[in-house]
């Protein structure tokens, strides 16, 4: 009896030990107390227990000790117990050991020990993670073998590693032949597609799990809202937004995280900024992500400003000080980028080569080249972003021979990429250098870059924007391919250039390739209806900005009004204007030149007056616009008081375009003293255009003396505009002063200046018929010619006499006649008249000014054949009909002024002049 009470007191006193240990075990919080409680099991015999090995292995996992894990687990090989081998497969998993824990699994299958469900989930797991698809195939027809393919657990970490190493087709295949699934199931297969980008199929698996019943948790929610962000599905994510508000998981981080990213990819800021300001904990991600956010979309204050509120809570990382070096990049804010850069230095963070480009980047950008090519120079190693950050910040910066030295130096090393191409072409861009340019192409060729498509659109437009438009041409047709960029550098630069028939060819071409237009389009497109006037194919452009709803956004009403006014259709520039529902400074000052262009200067000014009572502020462009308008209309008291207003009222000082409209302005009204006095009183210089308009006025008067003397000055500035140089010679012809005239044109001979042929255009059905001055070798020419012959006739009983002055030739005066009806403009209206219905209106179009008897002539003409005949020239639009015209200017014949008056006239997109329009040998165009 007392034996066995012995035995029993024995069983539980160890029964108590193991207990005691047990309870140890799991209990302790450091190493120090694992092995104490190790030295105890060891000195109790215990040390070879498979159940305290086990536990020990497991513990020494948990505090990253995975020497003492198998250390431990040798005491005890070989062993045949699956539970060992599980624990020392966990426990190298656990630690990242993965081929080690492989490894074990293969001693274990060459031991026989048979693995059991527990042993699969680590073993896939270590696959998935060193992305060994051959072990992957071994370890799965050891779970079909025996017999584990319906085990819940180890599927789900099948599909989890089957998704990592992006085989979704074989994690799907598992989960459809899955008998049961669980939460996890479904959120490894989510998960799985959304990390890969299959964001469509993510989202159609967290769709069939919501209808088969699974309630998603805050894994569930953190998976989908990166593919709801992917595919900008904003419906679905606010509706994921919903059940995160309905499930109660929106105090998780990572679900809020992920609803603030996928925010920030739907471009909804205020909710951002609502999600943030609403979360109760926040981590670096958390921050990261807003800081991140608003910098990428653009509000770099507000980032800055977070960066300011996150320092003085979390530390920030890497990520987020380049985030912000960024925002102060955009900003120029040195101060505050210099505090950040002092921040990385003071807190030693290991700025590898991305931060160090970034940092340089930001210190070019606000113009510190010092410090940014300090940083270039303590660079442990440097990549080609590093050289052509430094590169593009010197040649920003305007130190263009410091950048041209460091690509020298680089290439001793490394060749040039297509980022450095497009920086050094858009040097070439910028100082108009296009031999350089044609260097770096020969390179580009050289390196094989020449068909990379931003570099090609760089060339593109390097040789547009340098004036070689027959380069540009031929690198866009060469090019194998093209994007929208491509084709809105090429029909720009056909605007800049006033090649419009080339540019309308060139949309035409876009259309029938399948690029659908954008806005750049558009704006670079209707440009080219204005220069060549027409009408059609800016009515076609009108209905295509309907179609794609376009019409909405202000610069193309706005260049919709300027196409229209400078078409010749008034009626539709005003239709668009009052249809505009949000009008800016611009599409007012497009309104007011349009006005001004028809003789409608007291329609201007009551625009004017409309849009500062709508609270619209002029600047300087607008009173250029209305100035001109008043001039144009004979309104000298309205024009002057605009000019005063600009420094009284709105504080803008007059520039150089201002004074010359007001010049104009008093020429025009026969005001030529105070025309005089007003240029020589003014503070600035006055240019040619100014003395141009004088001179001409001082003709039309008669004003022989003043204009001698006018054409003094002009004579003296030397002026390289061919106009002002046969304006003065104009006016010593009238003098008689041929002397003067044959030295003028050997003057204009030597440099190698030619007055622009003059020369008109007028569209029918859907052509358009140039004529040339004294033209002869056009289709029609006799008939024409009768036809001019039977209207003179005609008018010369109404009274018309041809006014010799406009000709300024030594010739008889029968020669002079014949001369004016040569003109380019007669030509076109009789054209018209033969080719069109009777009673229907005519429009031409001139690239100069029409000559006062060519004025005269037209009104005469209107009045014999009952027909409306609107006629614009260089300068504005006249309309005449029944003998009279809407000009109400005393007649100015200048062949100069359209130049000035185009560049002061930037009403929208063009900001070039109206005309530059040569004539051609083929008088018939196809538009």
């Amino acid at each position: 009896m007392k034996t066995i009470k012995l035995g029993i007191v024995g069983q539980r006193t160890e029964y108590c030990f193991h207990s005691l240990i047990l309870r140890a075990l799991s209990s302790v919080t450091n190493q120090t107390d694992l092995h104490k409680v190790h030295s105890l099991i060891v000195v109790s015999g215990q040390h070879q227990s498979t159940f305290f090995c086990g536990k020990l292995i497991s513990k020494y996992s948990q505090f990253k000790d995975p020497v003492s894990s198998l250390s431990i687990f040798r005491i005890n090989s070989p062993t045949h117990n699956v539970y060992l081998w599980n624990t020392i497969i966990r426990a190298m998993t656990h630690n990242g050991l993965w081929s080690k824990a492989l490894d074990f699994y293969t001693q274990m299958r060459k031991l026989n020990v048979k693995p059991d469900n527990y042993t699969f989930p680590s073993i896939i797991n270590s696959c998935g993670s060193l992305l060994d698809l051959e072990m992957v195939k071994i370890v799965h027809n050891d779970v079909l073998e025996m017999g584990f393919g319906s085990d819940l657990y180890i599927c789900n970490a099948l599909i989890d590693m089957y998704s990592r190493m992006n085989e979704l087709g074989r994690a799907r295949e598992v989960f459809d032949k899955m008998p049961s699934r669980d939460v996890v199931s479904w959120n490894s297969l989510v998960s799985g597609y959304s990390a890969n980008g299959y964001w469509e199929e993510a989202l159609e698996a967290f769709r069939e799990g919501r209808l088969s019943g699974v309630a998603a948790d805050a894994f569930t929610v953190s998976s989908v809202l990166p593919a709801c962000g992917g595919l900008m599905e904003v419906e679905q994510g606010q509706m994921v937004h919903g059940l995160v508000e309905k499930s109660g998981i929106k105090g998780d981080i990572a679900v809020s995280n992920g609803l603030l990213s996928m925010y920030f990819k739907f471009e909804r800021l205020l909710d951002c900024q609502r999600i943030f300001d609403e979360m109760i904990f926040r981590d670096i991600v958390t921050w990261n992500i807003i800081i991140c956010g608003f910098s990428h979309s653009g509000l770099y204050q507000e980032s800055i400003k977070l960066f300011r509120e996150m320092v003085y809570e979390y530390e920030p990382d890497l990520l987020t000080v380049t985030s912000v070096l960024q925002a102060c990049g955009h900003m120029g804010d040195l101060r505050f980028g210099r505090y950040v850069h002092d921040y990385i230095l003071e807190n030693r963070y290991e700025c590898d080569t991305t931060a160090c480009n970034i940092i340089i980047n930001m210190y070019a950008r606000c113009g510190d080249l010092v410090a940014a090519r300090q940083v270039f120079d303590n660079m442990k190693r440097w990549d080609l972003v590093s050289w052509n950050s430094m590169i593009s910040g010197y040649f920003e910066n305007g130190f263009n021979k410091e950048a041209v030295v460091l690509l020298k130096m680089m290439r001793i090393d490394l060749q040039p990429d297509s980022v450095t191409f497009v920086t050094l072409l858009s040097m070439c861009t910028m100082l108009m250098d296009v031999d350089f340019a044609r260097e770096l192409h020969c390179d580009i060729i050289k390196r094989g870059y020449d068909s990379t498509l931003i570099v090609g659109n760089a060339l593109l437009d390097v040789y547009a924007k340098c004036g070689k438009m027959e380069h540009s041409v031929w690198q866009f047709e060469i090019m194998s391919t093209r994007d929208i960029v491509t084709w809105n550098t090429v029909i720009a630069a056909c605007s800049h250039y006033e090649e419009s028939y080339v540019g309308l060819k060139m949309l035409s071409r876009m259309r029938m390739e399948g690029i659908m237009p954008d806005v750049a389009t558009i704006l670079g497109s209707l440009p080219l209806c204005s220069l060549l006037a027409a009408k059609r194919q800016g009515k076609e452009l009108h209905g295509f900005i309907i179609r794609l709803n376009l019409e909405s956004q202000v610069p193309v009403g706005n260049a919709l009004i300027e196409m229209y006014s400078k078409t010749g259709s008034l009626k539709n520039a005003i239709l668009v204007f009052e249809h505009m529902r949000i009008k800016d400074v611009v599409t007012w000052t497009a309104m007011i030149s349009a006005y001004g262009m028809y003789g409608e200067g007291k329609k201007a000014l009551r625009s004017f007056q409309q849009m500062k009572e709508t609270g619209t502020v002029p600047d300087h462009i607008v009173f250029v616009a209305v100035i001109y308008a008043c001039s144009h209309s004979g309104l000298v008291q309205d024009g002057r008081a605009c000019f005063n207003q600009m420094r009284k009222k709105y504080n803008i000082e007059p520039r150089i375009e201002h004074y010359a409209c007001m010049v104009d302005l008093l020429s025009r009204s026969g005001l030529l003293v105070e025309a005089e006095d007003f240029i020589l009183s003014m503070p600035l210089q006055p240019d040619a255009s100014m003395w141009g308009s004088l001179l001409s006025a001082c003709r039309a008067s008669g004003d022989t003396g003043t204009a001698e003397c006018v054409v003094e000055r002009l004579v003296e500035l030397n002026s390289d505009d061919p106009g002002y140089n046969v304006l003065a010679s104009n006016v010593y012809a009238s003098l008689g002063k041929w002397d003067q005239v044959r030295t003028i044109r050997k003057s204009l001979k030597a440099r190698g200046l030619r007055k622009d042929p003059g020369c008109s255009w007028i569209e029918i059905c859907n052509r358009v018929f140039i004529f040339g001055t004294g033209d002869r070798s056009f289709q029609q020419f006799k008939q024409v010619n009768e036809l001019i012959e039977d209207l003179n006739r005609t008018m010369d009983k109404e009274g018309y006499v041809a006014d010799l002055k406009f000709v300024l030739h030594d010739v008889g005066e029968d020669e002079k006649i014949n001369l004016l009806y040569g003109h380019s403009e007669r030509l076109a209206i009789a054209f018209g008249l033969l080719n069109t219905k009777e009673g229907s209106p005519l429009q031409v179009m001139k690239n100069l000014r029409v000559c006062g008897d060519c004025h005269t002539w037209t009104k005469y003409v209107s009045k014999i054949v009952q027909r409306e005949i609107l006629v614009r020239d260089a300068n504005r639009f006249h309309l005449f009909k029944d003998g009279t015209c809407s000009c109400r200017d005393r007649w100015i014949g200048a062949v100069v002024d359209f130049r000035r008056d185009a560049k002061l006239l930037r009403t929208s997109v063009s900001g070039q002049g109206y005309f530059k329009f040569l004539a051609v040998d083929h008088h018939v165009l196809d538009v």
